[in-house]
């Protein structure tokens, strides 16, 4: 598809049609009108990457329509990007354009933001990173007040850490996170705020023990577990879980147990399966289950994690994909019916809108 066209002017439209497919698209399974959460029309967006084009002696920031794919679009700005990236973007394109040491061979740049102010920059290349380069690039993170990884081939220089801590209030919380570059982190800071408080505002009330898969490095995890007893979270990232570790001791939560298992994985062991290493001091038949939140990849839920669902009277599943949340609500019909809705654009100005569903057990 070709790349939007960001003019608030026509975020209303666009995000009425949007929602008007999705309440169509679940109608025929008895969805109630969904609640809508709306993005900030412009710098909405926390994460950014670009390739970087060298044509005439110069450099610049381009992305590439899919349509033509061989021609760049040479970009002065970018009106999605957050703040803090939207304003080094000028500054970062300057100094490479003046530096041969930083921008020889340089074809990519990824920036990461929070909405607490702080910004990382990965710089991408087709050569060796060599100690000119460091010494240069020391001196640019220091100039522009951010976290500067290098990348090539087999080589990651990380010149003060490779990670950012994301800080935000939320129901009367003050919620740490800790975003390590290259892993998952959501791209919409303002909306994720939203989705975190739909999900707590249905959580209320349910009390008992929560299952969490798909847990990353605990963006759910961390704000819902005061609602609960205890929780239980299964990811398999390995990085994600060393930040969700680090997220739980950050906000002094000490009711969750992490373990790092696949949904399948969790899944045969809820079901009596085979005994895994890294669930031994896990005591599954001491949970006392009453929710489960799944948000699982654009796949959706595999058979083994609906058959688990089943289990459960009530259901939180928020879903980057709505066909295959459709599909995955439509195997759970004959058990379960949806009780709440919620809408979430992440992504303005594109097809993609972010679902919210509550299940709750028929009747």
């Amino acid at each position: 598809m070709p790349l939007p066209s960001f003019d608030p002017a026509e975020y209303p439209s666009q995000l009425a049609e949007k929602v008007a497919r999705f309440t169509a698209d679940f109608a025929p399974l008895g969805v109630p009108a969904p609640e809508v959460f709306q993005s900030e029309p412009l710098h909405y967006r926390l994460r950014a990457e670009f390739r970087l084009w060298h044509h005439g002696g110069r450099v610049d920031y381009a992305m590439f329509d899919s349509e033509d794919p061989k021609t760049p679009v040479l970009l002065d700005d970018f009106p999605p990007a957050a703040a803090p990236i939207a304003a080094v973007m000028p500054r970062l394109r300057e100094r490479l354009q003046a530096d041969e040491v930083l921008k020889r061979k340089l074809f990519q740049v990824d920036f990461l933001a929070t909405l607490s102010g702080e910004l990382m920059v990965s710089l991408v290349y087709h050569r060796a990173l060599d100690e000119a380069w460091e010494t240069a690039a020391c001196v640019l993170a220091a100039e522009l007040g951010v976290q500067l990884i290098g990348r090539s081939r087999k080589q990651k220089i990380v010149l003060d850490r490779d990670w950012l801590l994301e800080e935000f209030e939320l129901d009367g919380r003050r919620l740490r996170y800790q975003q390590i570059e290259g892993s998952f982190t959501q791209p919409n800071g303002g909306v994720n705020r939203q989705m975190l408080g739909w999900a707590r505002r249905q959580a209320a009330g349910a009390g008992g023990d929560l299952l969490e898969l798909y847990c990353g490095n605990g963006n759910f995890t961390i704000a819902l577990a005061p609602l609960f007893d205890r929780v239980l979270a299964t990811e398999v990232s390995k990085s994600s879980v060393r930040a969700a570790h680090y997220n739980l001791e950050a906000n002094g939560i000490d009711n969750i147990t992490m373990v790092r298992m696949s949904s399948d994985e969790i899944s045969d062991a809820l079901a009596g399966g085979r005994e895994y290493r890294r669930m031994k001091d896990v005591g599954l038949a001491d949970y006392r289950f009453t929710t489960l939140f799944v948000d699982p990849p654009r796949s959706g839920l595999d058979e083994a994690t609906v058959k688990v669902a089943r289990g459960f009277d009530r259901i939180l599943y928020v879903s980057c994909n709505p066909q295959t949340l459709r599909d995955n609500v439509a195997a759970l019909a004959d058990t379960h019916e949806i009780a709440a809705a919620a809408v979430f654009d992440q992504f303005p100005y594109t097809h993609h809108l972010e679902c919210g569903l509550v299940l709750s057990r028929r009747t």
